[in-house]
């Protein structure tokens, strides 16, 4: 694996070499750490209303990780990236794994958050929740990240229950020239990066890219080198073409994965339940075209076409998933007060499942269809005042049927420096394909040399949406020149969850031998509420230096109604805090920390922790910089996340240390 990393980065260097030098641009990216508070509350976003809107006007709660954030956190994913972000919660199951989600419900299968890269969904239509360990680009081509936390669905369809993820990279005319990156450290073992942009004259320009990483394996909680090393090799293009009115995108990336994981596998012969080490080989790509047609300032057409394979081969299952996805959206104005956005969308997902006794799959291949329509209106009351937007998204799904998700949102800025806001929702999650049809079986009892004891969790084809009706409410306001803050509240009643419920054994006679069955079957039996806030703050005591802050505060009341649900209360900290400081010590010399402290778990017997990364960084010449970065500082080792699957054989994150150099020519 490693030399066939080694080979492709040979070949992309030899294909960037031989391109030539790169033509001037007239366009330049904004850079994000030299502007001030009052100029970072006006970026303009596009996740929150689907057409772009300043930060500080968005009726929603909202938070935006900046290309200079990315930088300087000294971090190499994407999901840790995420851990800047008030409102979601981010656990590290082992080295590849990750549990993610908004304002509660963290799992490794969470499934009521949306993630989107440069406008795709990336969730896996198999359990609805996201495969991390394959999100990924050069993270210096990332020009910001958008979190929302609370209902998206209006806009962005079912699955956005507590959360939108809009992860966008930069347009090709700004990633112009080379990029060299390379790095190795203790945990982080060995990772580099290379780009080369160019302009093809009227025509466009373009970009190519590829990333290599190896990271080391995690500690078992009882001591021992786990299993679960990673290595990935990923590669891509992007292709811009820019006229008066017209702007056509093609990109796409493919990428190949080596994944090791430690489980308990079960079978109805001796030994039953054995844990195994087992290497994962995960590979897939997606091509992506969208043209946007600009007709004035408020009118607009959207046309996207998208394709994704992802084929994830696991010695318990493999599933092979192919999805295409076609998105129309229309802007324009109605009269002097309205704004109105209104789109089309069909997606055709396609999958076959191999699998073994721990997940059996019926049928093994399915093809599924989901036509949707949304409109939204933006209503200004009062100009430049108060804004009222009412939207709503109608959908058809081939497992819930028919689908109704509105919202209404309300924005009052009596000033530049204040805005005050409020929302209501009502958002689906909608059974996904293991909820409708796969059987897991995840411990054999032996029963003393009688016939064997399955535990199993049965399927059920008759599953409803699960529904959120969310209230949220929030303001955002700049107190002085070098402060921000941002304040966020909601209110969230869950109806119709999925648990677990206990049914009547039953003897089982295929597969052989003969064994009885406990069995747990998915049922819409549980409700709940959760409430909370999250607070962020901005502040610069100095020009120099600078501080961002964050605390997320999460209650959940969840009753499964003599069930079992799948991600309970205590599987989400009920308390956050993040604290970066920036320093920039002169004008070659920066210094970053950042500090954590993350609440227990407990219903996984998690205990709180307090994580702490440090970040060096010192431009050697103009277009050359180093960087050493420390993380998990604090301890030697910390334990995250457990899940059933390892439930014997929970992982800790171990401190480490690594160094990067990046070039730019």
């Amino acid at each position: 694996m490693r030399r066939k990393g080694l080979k492709i980065f040979g070949i992309l260097w030899l294909f960037l070499a031989g391109l030539g030098p790169l033509q001037a641009l007239a366009a330049v990216p904004p850079d994000y750490t030299r502007l001030s508070i009052e100029e970072l509350m006006e970026i303009e976003i596009t996740s929150a209303a689907k057409m772009p809107q300043q930060l500080s006007k968005a009726a929603a709660a909202i938070f935006v990780i900046t290309a200079a954030d990315i930088r300087r956190s000294g971090v190499t994913s994407i999901p840790e990236v995420l851990r800047m972000a008030p409102g979601l919660q981010v656990a590290r199951i082992d080295s590849n794994r990750w549990a993610i989600s908004s304002r509660g419900f963290n799992d490794l299968f969470a499934n009521k958050l949306l993630v989107l890269i440069d406008g795709r969904t990336v969730y896996s239509p198999l359990y609805s929740g996201v495969h991390w360990d394959v999100q990924d680009t050069l993270l210096e081509d990332i020009e910001r990240i958008e979190v929302i936390r609370g209902p998206g669905a209006a806009l962005w369809g079912a699955n956005a229950v507590n959360g939108v993820i809009n992860i966008l990279t930069k347009n090709a005319r700004d990633t112009q020239g080379g990029l060299v990156t390379a790095g190795a450290g203790t945990e982080e073992r060995g990772f580099g990066g290379l780009r080369y942009g160019g302009s093809l004259g009227e025509k466009g320009h373009y970009r190519v890219w590829g990333n290599y990483s190896n990271r080391d394996d995690s500690v078992f909680v009882q001591d021992g080198d786990g299993a679960d090393e990673w290595e990935k090799v990923q590669g891509g293009f992007r292709f811009d073409r820019q006229g008066a009115k017209n702007l056509l995108t093609l990109q796409g990336d493919a990428y190949y994965a080596e994944e090791g994981t430690t489980i308990t596998e079960t079978s109805l012969t001796p030994p039953y339940n054995e844990v195994s080490n087992l290497k994962a080989i995960i590979k897939g790509g997606n091509l992506l075209g969208r043209w946007n047609h600009q007709f004035s300032d408020k009118s607009n057409l959207r046309l996207q076409l998208y394709y994704d394979r992802s084929d994830r081969d696991l010695s318990f299952y493999h599933n092979i998933c192919d999805t295409a996805d076609l998105d129309f959206q229309l802007r324009f104005p109605l009269g002097e007060r309205h704004d109105v956005i209104a789109g089309l969308g069909y997606r055709l997902i396609h999958d076959d499942i191999a699998t073994t006794y721990v997940i059996v799959t019926d049928p093994d291949s399915r093809t599924d269809q989901l036509f949707s329509a949304f409109v939204q209106d933006t209503v200004t009351l009062i100009r430049d005042e108060l804004l009222l937007t009412l939207g709503s998204r109608f959908e058809h799904n081939d497992y819930s049927g028919f689908e109704i998700q509105p919202s209404i949102r309300l924005a009052w800025t009596p000033t530049r420096n204040f805005t005050l806001w409020g929302a209501a929702s009502r958002a689906v999650r909608t059974p996904s394909r293991i909820d409708h049809d796969s059987r897991v079986n995840p411990f054999v009892l032996p029963n003393g040399g009688g016939m064997p004891t399955v535990i199993s969790r049965l399927p059920n084809d008759d599953l409803d949406s699960e529904k959120v009706y969310a209230v949220e409410w929030g303001l955002r306001f700049i107190p002085s020149p070098r402060v921000a803050v941002d304040l966020a509240a909601f209110f969230n009643i869950y109806e119709d969850l999925v648990t677990f419920e206990s049914l009547p054994p039953f003897v089982e006679t295929s597969p052989e031998p003969v064994h009885l069955v406990i069995p747990e079957q998915k049922q819409n039996g549980g409700d709940g509420k959760t409430w909370g806030f999250e607070l962020a703050c901005d502040w610069r005591p100095l020009d120099w230096w600078q501080l961002k802050a964050a605390y997320t505060f999460l209650r959940m009341s969840l009753d499964p109604d003599g069930g079992t649900l799948s991600s309970d209360e205590g599987n989400s900290p009920r308390h956050q805090i993040s604290l970066q400081s920036r320093l920039d010590l002169g004008e070659k010399t920066t210094f970053d920390l950042w500090l954590r402290y993350v609440d227990n778990l407990p219903d996984l017997g998690i205990h709180s922790y307090f994580g702490l990364d440090a970040r060096l960084g010192y431009q050697v010449a103009q277009n050359l910089e180093l960087a050493v970065v420390g993380q998990n500082l604090l301890d030697g080792r910390h334990q995250e996340y457990a899940f059933f699957q390892n439930a014997g054989n929970a992982l800790e994150m171990e401190r480490g240390v690594y160094g990067k150099l990046t070039w730019k020519f």
